[in-house]
């Protein structure tokens, strides 16, 4: 993930900052608890494609 583009990159849905979650390739918003996929390099920043964080990943810090 180019972290340029991190930088410029906020939630749609909240327009908190996004925490890249290398192992599971999404971008992590735990203000709106969701996950948006990265797919072929990608992010996908639609709330409809988003996964629902559970409560433990939402309170959890990596």
């Amino acid at each position: 993930m180019d972290t340029k583009l991190l930088e410029i990159l906020a939630c749609p849905v909240s327009k908190a900052p996004l925490e890249w979650d290398k192992e599971a390739n999404e971008l992590v918003c735990r203000a709106s608890g969701l996950a948006y996929p990265i797919r072929d390099d990608i992010p996908v920043m639609l709330e409809s494609e988003a996964r629902q964080l559970t409560l433990e990943e939402r309170e959890s810090k990596k």
